[in-house]
């Protein structure tokens, strides 16, 4: 997911990104119907036609087409809707694999999540010929480079943590779609913080976000007709 987000970022801007994310939200909910039998009603849909519209108010000025770009981030979207789908279905399968017959703790997710990753790093720092150079790295003795590496630890963990967590509770598409409804803070803040100027297509793209996150509440607070 990461690699390939790098990769869509070279060629296109970030709102045009932002719009193509949204892709993710469809072929999570499609991929939640055809593997794990899950069923929306209408509510779940217009919430996810909104957060398109959204994404689409808030890039209308750069609306760029990139054919690489567009291909690497559809992969993108691929990817990270079939990382979700995969995780959520894996977690009621390894019960059966447990001790205790019971689902691993998310730190325990967390952990083996990471753990798993190490040869593949091991592989990458191989292949660029980084395993000799790796303890001659000057960035390794400055003490302020190790605090952000560090700081950037600690937040990956705790982003990492609040996703398992949530994502063992819920299903993929409840977690996409959610994940998607965080570019209204991330919108707000950065209106104000870098002092972009205020105009028809922020603050459309803002407030048609938080219609779609309302009924998106709505929609799943309702009772399930029996």
């Amino acid at each position: 997911m990461i690699w390939t987000s790098f990769f869509a970022l070279k060629n296109l801007g970030v709102p045009m990104a932002t719009v193509l994310k949204n892709v993710t939200n469809l072929f999570t909910i499609v991929g939640d119907y055809l593997l794990h039998g899950k069923v929306y009603g209408a509510g779940v849909w217009t919430s996810l036609a909104l957060m398109c519209a959204s994404a689409l108010c808030g890039s209308i000025t750069d609306l760029a087409f990139d054919l690489e770009g567009y291909l690497w981030q559809l992969l993108n979207c691929l990817f990270t809707a079939s990382y979700s789908l995969y995780l959520r279905g894996i977690m009621d399968k390894v019960v059966a694999l447990t001790v205790n017959k019971t689902r691993l703790n998310e730190f325990s997710m967390v952990y083996y999540n990471n753990v798993l990753s190490l040869p593949l790093i091991a592989l990458l720092l191989w292949w660029y010929g980084e395993l000799g150079s790796l303890r001659k790295e000057e960035a390794l003795q400055n003490p302020m480079f190790l605090i952000a590496a560090c700081s950037s630890g600690l937040v990956a963990f705790s982003i990492s943590l609040a996703s398992l967590w949530f994502l063992s509770i819920t299903t993929a598409t409840s977690y996409s779609l959610v994940g998607s409804l965080n570019k209204i803070p991330v919108a707000i803040t950065g209106l104000v913080a870098f002092h972009v100027p205020w105009n028809l297509e922020n603050l459309a793209s803002i407030l048609v976000g938080l219609v779609a996150g309302i009924i998106f509440v709505q929609a799943k607070s309702a009772p399930v007709a029996k």
